[in-house]
């Protein structure tokens, strides 16, 4: 029963995109079947980690031992739930907005076969698989990116593709020379590397542990492979957009995840120079990223430097090895994955209605559109940290972890440059929501609403990341179970 869970949860979002692309008219019908089959992938998903917690399902036996196989798995459970449900809510956002842009099946059809590379990211058992599912996802969102066909997108899809085959081939280094190790095996809580045959071979080891952790950090943002983000975001389809930045970026850290707790032995890295780097380069990220956001006017490459930053929050409480820091890092990955997809969204409504694409306006927006910067208002708190949005509870949890880690000094100046990032992201962001719902007496603003099948998911999304905020001690208890076991 739960291997068939599981071959559904693979295949189906493969079947949904290939069948509903070849539909003749993206009407009503088309909406229907898209809802109908991703909400079942949802529910497939669900009654998985629900019930089929060590499902083994092989794929593949390769020469010379290697195998491609799938394993459910907590860590990757939580990452299919909020990939699965996020999917979901993204597509329905979607129908209308790219109605207007055009090309809606065509869109689909990779959107949605993008979603059964992502599951096979999130249950693969071990490196092999995993770098297979992470390719097939790089191939699968290119053409997400080209969509529009313009000379720009063609140009940042270029850089798209230069980027990740790049930080792919990076990886993929880092996983022949562990392979000798034991690096290719499945994957084990606390590490799989053989200590034996590591023997005298440590620092071999850990140069090669950072060169993989730099490849596959570029689809999560890490300098210095982060540029694709700020240039590939204003060119795509805003589902694209919010999906690339939520999502996407989430699969890289997903891949750091497994390198760094269920390949490598936590003892091996903690107070070694590869943390050390690696935190540095986190820390300059996060500020880098929000400096730049500061500076940037156009809206959709703002959110994306926004993300770079961000999403090295994560990468932060990972690299410090710590229980404390590493649970605000999944907390921060859920809560930065909602409010991104919010943002991006948003982002596409305001270019749908008005057609501006830059932060000067957003005067009266508030007013014009309410739900949507309602939602807007509600993900900008988030990501800055205020409560009872979500965000402030993972960077709580990322300074506690700080000051508490093995690199006290290194821990001490990332809680500072978090804090001087998150004044950065107030600047950034709560301008905006000033100017939409307080645009000063003179200004004459009509209602604009939007379609339900645009304002639902925001909402639905929006109240995930208040809901989520406020019932953080009851989310942090599953996410502490999976702490535990990799500290154990």
């Amino acid at each position: 029963m739960a291997s068939g869970l599981l071959v559904i949860a693979l295949f189906l979002p493969l079947f949904t995109g290939l069948t509903a692309g070849d539909m003749r008219k993206a009407g009503r019908t088309f909406r229907r079947y898209i809802v109908w089959l991703l909400s079942f992938e949802v529910l497939a998903v669900l009654a998985l980690v629900i019930g089929g917690q060590g499902t083994v399902l092989p794929l593949l036996k390769v020469a010379g031992g290697l195998q491609l196989v799938l394993r459910v798995d907590a860590m990757g459970s939580l990452f299919a739930v909020v990939f699965s449900i996020i999917w979901l809510l993204v597509a329905v956002f979607g129908f209308e907005y790219m109605a207007h842009e055009g090309k809606s099946q065509r869109f689909y059809l990779f959107y949605i076969c993008t979603l059964s590379a992502l599951i096979g990211v999130c249950f693969a058992a071990n490196m092999a698989t995993l770098y297979m599912f992470f390719e097939m996802m790089a191939l699968l969102t290119v053409p997400l990116i080209i969509h529009s066909g313009t000379e720009d997108s063609y140009m940042a899809t270029l850089k798209y593709l230069g980027y990740s085959i790049f930080g792919a081939g990076l990886g993929l280094l880092g996983i022949f020379f562990l392979a000798p190790y034991g690096g290719i095996g499945s994957f084990v809580a606390g590490g799989n590397l053989d200590p034996a045959l590591l023997a005298g071979h440590e620092e071999l080891a850990l140069a090669m542990y950072f060169v993989a952790i730099i490849g596959f950090g570029c689809k999560a943002g890490l300098l210095p492979l982060h540029a694709w983000l700020p240039t590939a975001h204003p060119v795509a389809p805003s589902p694209a957009s919010a999906v690339l930045s939520g999502i996407i970026t989430k699969a890289g850290v997903l891949a750091i995840l497994r390198m760094t707790y269920f390949v490598f032995p936590a003892e091996l890295l903690r107070g070694s120079w590869v943390q050390a780097a690696l935190l540095i380069l986190a820390i300059c990220t996060v500020f880098t990223g929000s400096m730049l956001a500061y500076k940037e006017k156009l809206l959709k490459r703002r959110l994306a430097y926004s993300t770079v930053s961000q999403v090295s929050y994560v990468l932060f409480g990972i690299f410090l090895l710590h229980p404390v820091a590493l649970l605000g890092a999944l907390l921060q990955f859920i809560y930065h994955a909602l409010a991104k997809n919010i943002l991006f969204l948003s982002a596409g409504a305001i270019i749908m209605k008005t057609h501006h694409t830059t932060v000067d306006k957003f005067s009266g927006l508030g007013r014009r559109m309410p739900l949507m910067m309602g939602a807007f208002t509600v993900a900008s708190l988030s990501l800055v940290g205020i409560p009872p949005c979500g965000g402030f509870v993972s960077k709580w949890y990322l300074c506690v972890g700080a000051l508490d880690s093995a690199t006290p000094l290194i821990g001490m100046v990332g809680m500072v440059v978090l804090m001087v990032s998150a004044l950065l992201t107030a600047g950034y962001l709560l301008p905006l929501v000033i100017a939409a719902f307080f645009p000063g007496r003179d200004v004459e603003v009509k209602r604009d609403l939007l379609p339900e099948s645009m304002s639902v998911p925001l909402v639905i999304l929006a109240l995930l990341v208040v809901c989520l905020g406020l019932g953080a001690g009851w989310l942090a208890q599953p996410l502490n179970a999976i702490v535990a076991t990799l500290f154990a």
